[in-house]
Parts: C-alpha cells; sequence; structure tokens
C-alpha cells in the first residue's frame, strides 16, 4: 500500500511540472510576442517624428535663405532658375555682405535633396569658383508632386501656381512641399510638410 502511494504522488508531481513547464512556455512566448510589437512600434513612432522634425527643418532652413533673396554682388536678377524641382538663387545666407548663388535641387531619383553654394570672389567679383555641396535630406517620395512651385504677385491663397516654364520675372511667391518617407514597406505613411515663402526684396504690391 505504501507503494502504491507513493506512486501516485510522484505521477501527480510529474503531471503538474508538465503543465508548468507548458503554461511558462506560453507566457513567455505571450511576452516576447508583445515586446516585439513594442518595439516596432517605437520604432514607428521615431521614424515618424524625426521625419517631420526633418522636414521641418529642411523648410526652415529653405524658407530663411529664398525669403531674403535679392540680386547678386555682379547684378544678376535675384532668382536663376525655377523649375519644379530646382531652384536657384542668390542670398547673403551667412551675413558676410556678399550674396552666395544657392542650389536646391533633388537627385535623378528624386530621393535626395542636394545643396550648392558658390560664393563670388576676385576682383571684380565673379561666381566662377567651385559649388560647395551638401546633402539636405534623404528618403525624399515627392514623385509627381513638386518640390516648389511658384506663384504671381497676384496670388490670394487659392490660385493656381504659374506654368512651367515659369517666367522668372513674375514670381513673388514660393511654395515647397517636402514628402519623406523612411521605411515604405512599415509605417506610418509618409510625412508631408509645406511651406510659402514670401520673396521680400521682389514685393511689388506694397
Amino acid at each position: 500500500m505504501k507503494n502504491t502511494y507513493k506512486n501516485n504522488i510522484s505521477g501527480a508531481t510529474l503531471f503538474e511540472i508538465i503543465i508548468t513547464v507548458a503554461i511558462l512556455a506560453l507566457v513567455i512566448n505571450v511576452v516576447a510576442a508583445f515586446s516585439a510589437d513594442v518595439f516596432r512600434f517605437s520604432g514607428t513612432i521615431y521614424n515618424s517624428v524625426q521625419a517631420q522634425q526633418d522636414a521641418r527643418n529642411i523648410l526652415r532652413q529653405l524658407a530663411f535663405e529664398l525669403r531674403t533673396t535679392s540680386p547678386s554682388n555682379i547684378g544678376a536678377y535675384a532668382l536663376a532658375e525655377t523649375s519644379a524641382n530646382r531652384i536657384r538663387f542668390y542670398s547673403d545666407i551667412d551675413g558676410d555682405g556678399l550674396k552666395e548663388e544657392v542650389i536646391y535641387f533633388l537627385s535623378a531619383d528624386g530621393r535626395t535633396l542636394y545643396k550648392n553654394i558658390r560664393k563670388p570672389s576676385g576682383a571684380p567679383l565673379q561666381y566662377t569658383g567651385s559649388f560647395s555641396p551638401s546633402t539636405i535630406a534623404n528618403d525624399i517620395v515627392n514623385g509627381a508632386t513638386p518640390l516648389f512651385t511658384y506663384y504671381d504677385t497676384n496670388y490670394d491663397g487659392t490660385s493656381a501656381p504659374l506654368t512651367q516654364p515659369v517666367n522668372i520675372l513674375s514670381v513673388r511667391l514660393v511654395r515647397i512641399e517636402v514628402i519623406i518617407e523612411r521605411d515604405p514597406n512599415r509605417a506610418p505613411i509618409p510625412i508631408n510638410v509645406s511651406t510659402q515663402v514670401s520673396l521680400r526684396n521682389l514685393k511689388d504690391n506694397l
């Protein structure tokens, strides 16, 4: 009778151990899956916030430089090129009294925004030196959406933009729209940020 009792105790204990292990494995799987979801969600939020911050920084910098565009140091018109994904203008962006030649443009694949700067040099001053290039942003996904659209002095907030090729002398306001997507295979959807820049030194409706 004692042996039978001991066997029953041993059998019950082994069964409990198996059940306990199974439950523990289930809990571990649930926790692991939850942790992975939290990690992915955190990554998504980070990418979204970072994309928004990058887009705003781009617009802030570009708007500041474009707002004070004015004739070059050798008398060239303030705006030199006004295409959908490329703009060239003159502006004293570093406050040294010399008007830099500034170019913002998208790469051929439309994914990278570049900036070129050239300072005038020589006596008399000439814009013949080398450009200093820099990368402003990656992960641009504007596609068919123009990076730059242009408006004349009649713009009332709802007017259609000037058609390409734009008459440079008519431009009084530039709208900049940047769309950024960190990972097209993951959420969130692309971040779209835009701003409008009035060309302060070209106003003719005062």
